[in-house]
């Protein structure tokens, strides 16, 4: 798509009233063309990270340490001795943590390798590459699994399916997802919200709602600094509860 057809597109989009952009037509639309130069999913994040990208801004600055401070403490508390997260992106935000053992899964190749490199001198870290449309799904690998800034660039619908049934097939105890809840068009080919908790009442029903934390800093803040719409949401097997 040229740069002169993507101008237009954003035209038009602006001009649209706010109800016709919610339309599903609309979204759907919307998806078909950023196809045309997104392409997929797992090929933009390594091209991303190839060219020297980042995981975004939602792992650096106050958004990481709001996320930080979140799992560091929920991991105290509840005594979690493992963890495994799907998609570690570029290894900042797990700067961070303080995880006892840590197995991270990314399905760009030049992920795993800044993680690796990154990481090499700690033995509690591991990271491998891993497709969930092409692998098995790992089984109870680790007491937590955890979905950081991930569902929402999982354009993808088979995509999406596959990492939601993967990521509650590796947790012992407790999955915390933070990413929007809620279906809703993005200007931004990369991104596409999804209300990820109805997917899970259909698909995991052994797994429950424990809690929701709103974000620190939210869109709605005016200061200047990042903002984000992603959420905390932690889950737990329904028979806890």
């Amino acid at each position: 798509m040229t740069s002169a057809v993507r101008e237009l597109a954003r035209g038009i989009w602006r001009l649209l009233p706010v109800a016709a952009r919610t339309s599903p037509r609309v979204a759907a639309l919307r998806r078909r063309l950023g196809e045309v130069r997104f392409g997929n999913s797992s090929r933009y994040w390594e091209q991303r990270y190839a060219r020297g990208g980042t995981s975004g801004e939602g792992s650096y600055g106050r958004l990481a340490l709001f996320k930080a401070e979140f799992l560091n403490d929920f991991v105290e508390r509840r005594g979690i001795q493992s963890v495994v997260e799907f998609g570690c992106g570029d290894g900042h935000q797990l700067s961070l943590a303080r995880y006892p053992s840590y197995l991270g899964f990314d399905v760009a190749p030049t992920a795993i390798e800044l993680c690796t490199k990154r990481f090499a001198a700690d033995t509690s870290k591991r990271f491998m590459l891993h497709d969930s449309l092409r692998e098995p799904a790992p089984v109870q690998v680790a007491e937590l699994a955890l979905s950081l800034d991930v569902i929402y660039h999982l354009v993808e619908d088979e995509v999406f399916d596959a990492y939601m049934r993967h990521v509650f097939a590796a947790a012992k105890r407790y999955v915390i997802i933070y990413a929007s809840n809620e279906e809703a068009p993005s200007p931004a080919p990369h991104v596409r919200h999804r209300r990820f908790t109805d997917w899970v009442e259909r698909h995991e029903p052994g797994w429950r709602v424990e809690s929701r934390t709103p974000n620190r800093y939210p869109p709605s803040l005016s200061d200047g600094g990042e903002v984000s719409f992603a959420d905390f949401v932690v889950f737990a097997p329904a028979a806890l509860g």
